[in-house]
């Protein structure tokens, strides 16, 4: 049987894992982060509870998010990349000869200075 306290444990986390997939879905990873101690702390709350059961109810919504942060960070990690090549490309060409051997050609980068008044 469950007590008063779980019920209203159980739904604070069913809110926040609303909460936390609206952010990921939005892509607002300040949100997602603020969230973050709340949920430790009810879930540790939970575990401490010794009612285990309680959490198959939030399962389906933990791993929602889980697979939708893995993908959040699969986009990040992505742009990363990306910006690293570019910036790559910016500073340096790599070519490669008839015989494969690869040879950078240095980018020209103008030196400029500002003016202010």
């Amino acid at each position: 049987m469950q007590t008063d306290d779980t019920q209203a444990i159980i739904g604070a986390l069913d809110d926040l894992l609303e909460k936390e997939r609206t952010a990921l879905i939005g892509g607002d990873l300040d949100v997602i982060s603020r969230l973050l101690p709340e949920k430790e702390r009810l879930i540790d709350a939970l575990n401490t509870s010794g009612q285990r059961e309680d959490l198959i109810a939030l399962q389906g919504k933990l791993m929602r998010n889980h697979a939708l942060l893995d993908s959040a960070m699969d986009g990040i990690r992505s742009v990363a990349n990306r910006l690293g090549a570019l910036r790559r490309v910016r500073n340096s060409l790599d070519t490669y000869d008839e015989s494969g051997r690869r040879t950078t050609i240095e980018g020209f980068r103008e030196k400029r200075v500002e003016k202010r008044a």
